[in-house]
């Protein structure tokens, strides 16, 4: 006799437990029938990266005269490098990132979740441009080679290079803060 009380609590909580989790829980979590949840906008917006600068960078023209001195950010470890500028929605022209590889050898960047079209500088480990990928494609998911070995990658702005003349053989120069 006390078993089979014990088994018809047991049931009768069990019961209740599945009631709650298949009809109860859902009722009190679905949204209104004709209508939707609607957030704020200020909750659809997500979090700005803010630009973190860390050092300064020059472009080099190959007689040795400075054409453009920027902010810098650098991308030194696997995470940096990997999250690069991606959902940053804007950067200013005096503002660059540069990512720093432990050994020189063909690199290749893509654009997944980045905002804005960058120039993508591609450097070898003699601090000499080997290559440019110009005014990328945001979002894309095309891969981006350098055309060779390449220790530094730089990103600047879409179209910073032709405005400011910087190509192969342009050398870069940097100091941390």
């Amino acid at each position: 006799m006390r078993n089979q009380r014990v088994i018809s609590v047991v049931g009768i909580i069990g019961g209740a437990a599945l009631i709650f989790m298949f009809v109860i829980q859902p009722l009190l979590t679905s949204k209104p029938s004709g209508g939707s949840i609607q957030r704020s906008p200020k909750a659809d917006k997500p979090t700005e990266i803010p630009f973190t600068h860390e050092g300064t960078l020059w472009f080099i023209q190959p007689e040795g005269d400075t054409l453009k001195t920027l902010d810098l950010e650098i991308a030194d470890n696997d995470y940096e490098r990997q999250r690069g500028l991606m959902d940053r929605f804007n950067m200013s022209e005096d503002q660059s990132m540069l990512f720093i590889f432990n050994q020189e050898r063909p690199q290749s960047f893509w654009m997944k979740n980045t905002h804005i079209s960058l120039d993508i500088i591609y450097v070898g480990s003699n601090l000499e441009i080997v290559s440019i990928q110009k005014n990328t494609t945001p979002y894309s998911t095309k891969s981006l080679p350098s055309e060779g070995n390449a220790q530094y990658v730089v990103e600047v702005t879409g179209g910073y290079c032709d405005k400011y003349g910087i190509g192969k053989g342009t050398r870069i120069a940097y100091e941390r803060n």
